[in-house]
């Protein structure tokens, strides 16, 4: 087991049992901790405060795997998730992430991807200990990268930890046009098979939640997105 995988523990959630025996399989010897549920009710029975991740199926019987995900947030469980699905449209890709997902996997998949991904989305949600830079301000709008949070108007926005680290990236040269693929780069480096429509799914939702804020983010179509906060 290598330092990286250490007290990693991963519950899997999947009405088909041959799926959750090769995830079991194939993570258990990248040395995680592997647990296994049938339905979201288990799973909600299962989870503990000692899992890092959880990989969920979408659809299952009784209670899918989005509104599993819904309750766990509104628990206020940070707990990163995973969707595996067999539906990969972008409304899809979009209910994932507004419910709180972290990534998005479409079956069928390669085992090396999962892991890929895994082992991406744990080390982008482990704590930072740089807080040389502890905030960014533009006027109304404030980032502070210590808490993690995006404030406008005193009011606080609640991103995901992947809109956050978009915003948070854009903010480094406002009025500068990033491209998706340096967006990837940033936000995504750790982990391949991003497309640049996860891109596009995730900024919609951020715009989205920025409401009448959401022009501080604009696209140039065929060049990529900006940040401008007088906008």
């Amino acid at each position: 087991m290598t330092s990286e995988t250490h007290s990693k523990k991963i519950l899997v959630v999947d009405d088909e049992p041959v799926i959750c025996e090769i995830l079991d399989f194939n993570l258990a010897n990248e040395g995680y901790e592997v647990s296994c549920a049938h339905s979201a009710e288990e799973a909600l029975k299962q989870l503990s405060p000692d899992h890092s991740l959880i990989l969920l199926d979408v659809m299952m019987n009784g209670m899918s795997g989005y509104k599993l995900a819904e309750l766990l947030r509104q628990r206020n469980n940070k707990i990163p998730i995973i969707f595996l699905t067999a539906k990969d449209t972008e409304n899809d890709m979009l209910t994932g992430f507004s419910v709180g997902g972290d990534d998005y996997i479409s079956k069928p998949f390669s085992i090396k991807e999962v892991v890929v991904r895994v082992k991406a989305v744990l080390k982008r949600c482990e704590p930072s200990d740089d807080k040389s830079k502890n905030k960014r301000m533009f006027d109304n709008i404030l980032i502070d990268f210590e808490s993690k949070e995006f404030t406008i108007d005193d009011k606080k926005i609640p991103l995901t930890k992947t809109e956050f680290e978009i915003i948070a990236f854009l903010s480094e040269n406002p009025e500068r046009i990033f491209s998706r693929n340096e967006i990837i780069d940033c936000v995504w480096k750790e982990t391949p098979y991003i497309t640049e429509r996860t891109v596009d799914v995730h900024i919609t939702r951020l715009r989205k939640k920025l409401g009448e804020k959401a022009s501080i983010i604009s696209n140039r179509p065929g060049f990529g997105y900006r940040f401008t906060p007088s906008n």
